[in-house]
């Protein structure tokens, strides 16, 4: 097969492009990525140095494509399924654009940061860090409200690149961090935990949930 994403279930960019994939219908072959097994990780380093996942490995294009925004705009590009993630409008692909790095960037980092501080042993917590992130999770919280009342997809009427990065963003944001009184993005979040594509790509990391720190 072409394409190989090398990916964990459990992460949440992973998932992110999974819910693309499986939006458009691209065949593909996941290859699951153990990064606490040194062969493993060797593997995925000798693709891409960085060591981080999801990475794309077309092998009919000779190309290695890393994170996971540049792996969903270059499906789009070369491997368009049944259904488009960037909106062929170029306002709307824009739009697209901008609130994917929105969530990319003050959802998923500040709750990464959450998780990665309940990792740590008990001398190495960073108690200032994790308030920080909480505090900037709580804003995007505002800014995502407002942006979703009265809407149903992120940007204009269809599901996008935008919608496949909220879904799992939500998804752990809201394990650390409760929505609360957040109606609007607690109904999107509905909507994304319901949409199939994104349902397929969380029940595929069900087995791995014991790995997340509560």
């Amino acid at each position: 097969m072409s394409l190989k994403l090398y990916l964990h279930p459990l992460s949440s960019f992973c998932q992110k492009v999974l819910t693309a994939l499986y939006e458009s219908g691209t065949a593909f072959e996941p290859v699951l990525v153990d990064l606490g097994k040194p062969e493993e990780r060797a593997k995925l380093l000798a693709l891409w140095p960085i060591g981080k996942f999801p990475v794309l490995r077309d092998e009919a294009r000779g190309r290695t494509i890393p994170e996971s925004s540049i792996i969903i705009e270059y499906l789009d590009a070369h491997h368009p399924g049944r259904a488009r993630m960037i909106p062929q409008d170029s306002e709307l692909a824009a739009q697209a654009r901008a609130q994917d790095r929105f969530v990319d960037l003050y959802l998923q980092l500040p709750m990464q940061k959450i998780v990665g501080d309940r990792l740590r042993p008990a001398e190495s917590k960073d108690p200032f860090g994790v308030e920080e992130a909480r505090a900037r999770l709580k804003t995007a919280y505002g800014v995502i409200e407002d942006r979703m009342a009265g809407k149903t997809w992120a940007v204009g009427d269809a599901f996008t690149m935008a919608d496949c990065a909220a879904a799992p963003a939500l998804f752990y944001a809201n394990k650390v961090q409760p929505f609360g009184e957040y109606k609007a993005m607690t109904r999107y979040h509905k909507r994304l935990m319901e949409r199939p594509s994104y349902k397929r790509a969380l029940e595929e990391a069900k087995p791995y949930f014991h790995l997340f720190p509560e």
